[in-house]
């Protein structure tokens, strides 16, 4: 792929389909890249809607969980995706930033033996949900339901990032609960921004630190003791993680073995049991 006049070529050298949003404004430079989750139940349907005046918003480019692309406005036209915003003293980054789409369902809720999307009332399979707390949840909130995003979703993200970050000199990635903490959600947690931002820095080989734990261990949905432990707990003592982020002394970590039969567990720990690799 390439980028030729603020517009997203495939490999074939044909155009990505290109749906005009009339939800944009003037041109701009773009900086950063934010990256969201529709909330909706197909990339279609989502395109359809940021393509409806009456939305008010819409991002550059919709991604589909088959890895599917549509382009929506010319990366240095200025669309209405952060909203109300602010970045390291900056407000409002529609002016200065491009915003990606993934379609992916967001925030589910439990009902009986299924998870319902609130926005859609599609449900989903235990398979493709991950339990959570958001990172900026408050201490003691609940974990709740995030969407699973696809492999190839993500591979087609990271493939399209690179360019924008080649292209444009972008400073930064970010999510919109980043530039907007408390009023949305998006990409959560599900999203693997962590590796996902590295690997668009050129960092990927030393942004995540990887220990061990030093004895048995429980890893949490949130940061405290008040959170509830995951399947798959305690962790015995050798086994390897990866430092995620950190919230003073507690660690989102995600463990790189498999302890209890249970595969890719994500969540936090005390760093006083980790001792680096």
């Amino acid at each position: 792929m390439k980028i030729q006049n603020h517009r997203l070529i495939a490999d074939d050298g044909k155009p990505v389909s290109y749906v005009e949003t009339p939800n944009k404004s003037g041109v701009m430079t773009p900086e950063f890249l934010i990256m969201h989750y529709t909330a909706g139940s197909s990339a279609e349907g989502s395109v359809a809607w940021m393509c409806n005046p009456a939305a008010k918003a819409a991002a550059h480019l919709v991604i589909g969980r088959d890895g599917s692309l549509t382009q929506l406005a010319a990366f240095n036209r200025v669309a209405w995706h952060a909203g109300k915003s602010e970045w390291a003293g900056r407000s409002g980054l529609n002016g200065f930033s491009i915003g990606i789409e993934l379609d992916n369902a967001g925030k589910l809720e439990r009902s009986g033996n299924r998870w319902i999307s609130a926005v859609s009332k599609r449900a989903y399979p235990d398979d493709d949900v991950m339990v959570a707390n958001h990172k900026n949840d408050r201490s003691g909130t609940p974990p709740i339901g995030w969407h699973e995003y696809s492999e190839v979703q993500l591979e087609a993200a990271a493939q399209v990032g690179l360019l924008l970050m080649e292209k444009y000199s972008l400073k930064d990635v970010l999510g919109h609960e980043d530039i907007a903490p408390g009023r949305k959600t998006d990409p959560g947690p599900a999203f693997p921004m962590a590796s996902f931002r590295a690997r668009l820095l050129g960092r990927a080989d030393d942004t995540m630190e990887h220990y061990v734990t030093s004895a048995v261990l429980n890893v949490r949905v949130g940061p405290g003791t008040e959170f509830i432990t995951l399947p798959g707990n305690p962790l015995p003592a050798g086994t390897r993680v990866a430092v995620l982020e950190q919230q003073g002394l507690w660690w989102r970590v995600d463990v790189l073995d498999t302890v209890n039969d249970v595969m890719d567990l994500v969540g936090w720990c005390h760093s006083r049991f980790l001792t680096k690799a």
